[in-house]
């Protein structure tokens, strides 16, 4: 390590709160699946961000729409129409299940504001008295106090109480739970199709329809977290599309505009209409600059065909990863390339070892390696990644 790496990391260590468990990595350049530190080691990022960098590293189209619009216009506040955030509301709406959109700055965002749709919509609609919404365990929804309330989840919750109430937490993939959860003070469910912080677990066939159906009976919305399984990612633009199972009501965030932050919360007409003028608001949400990108990025993922890219290369991934059977890795899961590795030990010792042979992978709860690359990986790199896979589990085991 460099002294000017040493030194950032001392400057990191005094100045900025202890929040987050970091890397001893100082990151400064890109492209596309490849990274490279201070000291100019190269790394294959199969972490995009956290599935946030879908398109790579520095794609021209992005780096062109970012140039274009720094010089233009950065921000008019929603005091007033944006042409890009109308574009991008159009783009979403006709490539998915949504009559209309709602631009934020975050995943957990998006989210708060689902939860307000959520309650007006029943307050509005059904019963004064419908307010509870249903979400499940291994969850994760974001950390601001309605989205964290959402989160079943102590590691997140703890310290942080009293939580918001009417919340009923139940298993993920548990639908007869989910049956008796809902009653006639069930205003929403609210699921992640797969669960990508609680494990990558992917919702069993029939799991989401049932929901559906419980929704239909109830009358309560059915609201899906697409904040990473979205934007192609799975292998299909919207995870949902898998089970063919439609939501009235989705959260986005993350790959939607390649980096620059941004959320959304897209909503059939009928459940939309209860959002009036003055109900919920942002300040800096769907800006000229953040939208004009989002909608670079929505155009270069559909004319590139990168969800059809991701089921192809993450099938790939997937069955050279099962074909290991190193005694180490218990199951391989997930769709498209959000790849789950459920492990016979603690993943962060495994993320450290694969950081040192210059591959960026992340973990998912306590025991599960979580593979999120930019989807425009191709198989040689998929090759490589696997490779040092196989090199730090063998080391390991020795």
């Amino acid at each position: 390590m460099s002294q000017d790496t040493k030194t950032l990391l001392d400057l990191a260590n005094r100045y900025l709160m202890q929040n987050y468990a970091r890397a001893p990595l100082c990151l400064v350049r890109g492209e596309g699946v490849r990274v490279w530190d201070t000291d100019g080691k190269e790394y294959l990022d199969f972490v995009g961000g956290i599935a946030v960098d879908a398109l790579g590293h520095s794609h021209p189209k992005i780096v062109g729409a970012i140039r274009e619009q720094a010089t233009t216009l950065l921000h008019v506040s929603n005091l007033y129409q944006i042409p890009s955030q109308i574009h991008l509301a159009k783009l979403l709406c006709e490539h998915s299940f949504a009559d209309r959109a709602f631009f934020c700055n975050s995943g957990t965002e998006a989210n708060e504001a689902a939860i307000k749709l959520v309650r007006k919509y029943a307050k509005d609609v059904l019963s004064t008295d419908r307010v509870d919404i249903v979400t499940m365990r291994g969850a994760f929804h974001g950390r601001t106090m309605g989205a964290l309330s959402a989160t079943p989840n102590e590691k997140y919750q703890h310290g942080f109480e009293p939580l918001l109430p009417g919340f009923k937490y139940v298993p993920f993939g548990d639908l007869r739970a989910a049956e008796r959860a809902v009653d006639n003070r069930t205003a929403a469910i609210l699921v992640e199709p797969i669960q990508g912080e609680g494990g990558v677990n992917v919702a069993p066939d029939g799991y989401l329809a049932g929901l559906r159906g419980l929704c239909d009976t109830s009358g309560a919305l059915l609201v899906f977290d697409e904040i990473q399984t979205g934007m192609g990612r799975t292998g299909r633009l919207w995870a949902h599309q898998h089970w063919g199972v439609e939501p009235d009501v989705m959260t986005l965030a993350k790959a939607l505009a390649s980096g620059i932050p941004i959320g959304a919360m897209l909503a059939k007409e009928f459940c939309a209409r209860v959002m009036l003028a003055g109900t919920h608001g942002t300040t800096f949400g769907g800006n000229p600059f953040a939208t004009t990108v989002g909608v670079a990025t929505v155009t270069t993922m559909l004319e590139d065909k990168l969800p059809e890219r991701a089921d192809r290369v993450g099938t790939y991934l997937l069955d050279r990863l099962r074909a290991l059977r190193l005694p180490a890795l218990r199951e391989v899961r997930g769709k498209g390339l959000l790849i789950g590795i459920e492990l016979d030990r603690p993943a962060s010792g495994v993320v450290a070892a694969c950081r040192d042979q210059g591959l960026l992978v992340l973990s998912a709860g306590d025991t599960v390696l979580r593979l999120t690359p930019p989807l425009v990986v191709d198989e040689t790199d998929v090759d490589r990644a696997v490779e040092i896979l196989t090199h730090v589990f063998g080391r390991s085991a020795s």
